[in-house]
């Protein structure tokens, strides 16, 4: 499903103390693609991702997901915006201490009128065997493998992910990394990554490059690498 971000603005504050974050930022990410936004912090990477998922409102312009805009949205429509179309995946895995793997994923499952299979995505995330242990049973790399399934199980069309190599080390990014880039392959998810991390680029369909709250480059990369492949 196609992503169309329209004249985005978003201020902070008021009077003298008014801070404006995003600058009247317009892009598009294609249905299927992988789009990778870089920036460095406070270039409004993270708000735009926000504004993108509904978390936050847009002080002006519209995001457009498909036939549906959030322009003139209201709190119970961004709800179901969000459950409909969304699946966020952080830095952090924020998994429900005392709930199995399984049921971290299964209660996401709940929102969504087509969910995909559990144990097929469990096999899909390298879970399954661990499907029945708490998450601090778990490895770093293990319980990022259960907040993406939760964030996949509700079969979004758009996949977004805040950092979400962030917190891990080299060798289990890049298995976060392959994981991702199975996935869009599997369920032809839109996923747009926001990261520090240069090399990621080499992996997407669309680089987006933010700089002081604008959008400063678009690039089509034409023959994405294999995450498997990609060194930092």
């Amino acid at each position: 499903m196609n992503i169309k971000i329209n004249d985005l603005h978003k201020f902070y504050g008021d009077s003298s103390n008014r801070v404006e974050v995003l600058k009247g930022v317009n892009c598009e990410v294609l249905d299927g693609e992988i789009c990778v936004l870089l920036g460095p912090s406070g270039s409004g990477k993270s708000t735009l991702l926000n504004i993108i998922g509904g978390i936050e409102p847009a002080t002006s312009g519209s995001v457009d997901i498909g036939n549906d805009s959030t322009e003139h949205m209201n709190a119970k429509q961004l709800t179901l915006y969000r459950r409909n179309h969304l699946g966020f995946v952080f830095q952090f895995y924020n998994l429900i201490p005392n709930l199995t793997v399984k049921e971290n994923i299964e209660v996401s499952a709940y929102l969504s009128k087509n969910p995909l299979d559990i144990n097929e995505l469990l096999k899909t995330l390298g879970l399954y065997e661990h499907r029945d242990k708490l998450p601090s049973q778990l490895s770093g790399g293990q319980q990022q493998r259960c907040a993406i399934g939760r964030a996949l199980i509700k079969n979004p069309s758009l996949l977004l992910c805040d950092e979400p190599t962030g917190a891990l080390d080299y060798k289990t990014s890049k298995e976060i990394l392959v994981l991702i880039e199975s996935i869009n392959k599997k369920y032809k998810n839109t996923i747009i990554i926001v990261t520090h991390n240069d090399a990621i680029k080499y992996m997407a369909n669309r680089v987006l490059k933010m700089r002081d709250g604008l959008i400063v480059s678009d690039t089509v990369n034409e023959m994405p690498m294999n995450a498997a492949d990609i060194e930092w």
